[in-house]
């Protein structure tokens, strides 16, 4: 197969393009991204010279483009990581989440059904895989706040997100996240192209943009700098490790249902406050420092508007039917998180100074 994976030099994308080419040599992996700010080429650098990969650098709301790609490298797959993903960026400029999420998706799925169409075969033995996110459907109740445990939820509350749940999306991102969502289903049901969707719950792990939280946090606390906590911290969200979101969407694009949705979620859920103490004290000790030397850095801010107070996923189905199930504990997964944060600090100051632009500038010219 050829396979084209969008927005590849961002996080979870580097994740899936490294396990596809070092996974599957029979199949080329065309790694295609804009680069914009969250894109770093560094994320790739291990897969150059791999005879099955290649880059290239594509705007996917460039239609004419993706459609002459999918053409002359006769793509059979597509799986559709490129968005814009910050909440905090969606609320000061929607009209380029609406811009990239939406109608650099309705691109692909148009190109997609061009080219696959003009085959003899059809769309036969293709597949338009789009990944999303669990902010589609909106926030779940705080019904156990002292913390009891119980079936069918965690911690926090008694229900999850399943396949089923209504979306109700309460951010600029979140709200074009959904739209697209829509679109992958309506091409399926009004063309019958081959897609699948998954909904995954907050991904942590190596090579993250540092504007997310737990790279950001773990940074500040390098640097002995305030780490801001959007009200009083008690909101909650289900954590997965990268690499387990990656094994899960390997299975989906190969084993699931056309026209079926999947969700990916790490049964994990940790309020924010206690993920940043976590964080704290994970990172003191891997630096030596005394237990709480840095726990007077937490700042508490004026909450984020339109802040969804509990996420929390159900990937019973993609258990039951595909097998997947997560490979880390959340303890484990952040010890080897911070470890590669701490043992990579010249990537995290070559995107902090912004020199990592360079890097495919020298190759490609400004923007």
């Amino acid at each position: 197969m050829t396979i084209i994976i969008t927005g590849a030099a961002g996080f979870i994308g580097n994740h899936v393009a490294r396990l596809f080419v070092n996974k599957y040599p029979d199949h080329k992996i065309i790694a295609l991204d804009k680069l914009t700010y969250a894109g770093n080429l560094e994320n790739l650098a291990d897969l150059e010279g791999k005879p099955n990969y290649r880059f290239v650098r594509m705007d996917i709301c460039d239609y004419d483009s993706v459609l002459g790609l999918m053409r002359s490298e006769c793509v059979d797959g597509v799986i559709h990581l490129a968005a814009e993903s910050h909440v905090d960026r969606s609320i000061k400029d929607p009209l380029a989440f609406a811009t990239t999420n939406v109608l650099g998706t309705l691109s692909l799925l148009q190109a997609a059904r061009t080219a696959w169409g003009e085959r003899p075969e059809g769309s036969e033995g293709r597949r338009f895989y789009h990944i999303s996110t669990d902010e589609v459907y909106g926030a779940l109740a705080m019904d156990r706040p002292d913390g009891g445990d119980g079936p069918g939820g965690g911690p926090w509350g008694s229900r999850l997100f399943t396949e089923q749940s209504p979306y109700r999306p309460h951010s600029p991102y979140s709200a074009a996240k959904a739209s697209s969502d829509h679109f992958v289903r309506a091409f399926h049901d009004t063309y019958g192209l081959p897609t699948v969707v998954s909904n995954c719950s907050n991904n942590y792990g190596p090579y993250q943009f540092p504007e997310k939280l737990i790279p950001l946090f773990i940074n500040n606390i390098c640097l002995r700098r305030p780490l801001p906590v959007y009200g009083q911290g008690l909101n909650v969200r289900d954590w997965l490790y990268v690499e387990d979101h990656a094994r899960a969407i390997d299975l989906i694009f190969h084993s699931g249902r056309v026209g079926d949705t999947y969700n990916i979620g790490g049964f994990n859920e940790w309020r924010n406050i206690d993920l940043v103490k976590t964080l704290i004290a994970t990172t003191d000790r891997l630096l030596g420092r005394p237990e709480g030397a840095d726990l007077d850095l937490i700042t508490y801010v004026a909450d984020r508007a339109g802040h969804d107070m509990r996420y929390a996923i159900d990937s019973s189905k993609l258990s039951s039917e595909l097998g997947w199930k997560p490979s880390l504990q959340f303890e484990e997964g952040i010890e080897r998180t911070v470890r590669w944060y701490l043992e990579h600090r010249d990537w995290m100051e070559r995107i902090t100074s912004g020199d990592y632009m360079r890097y495919y500038e020298d190759m490609y010219g400004n923007r």
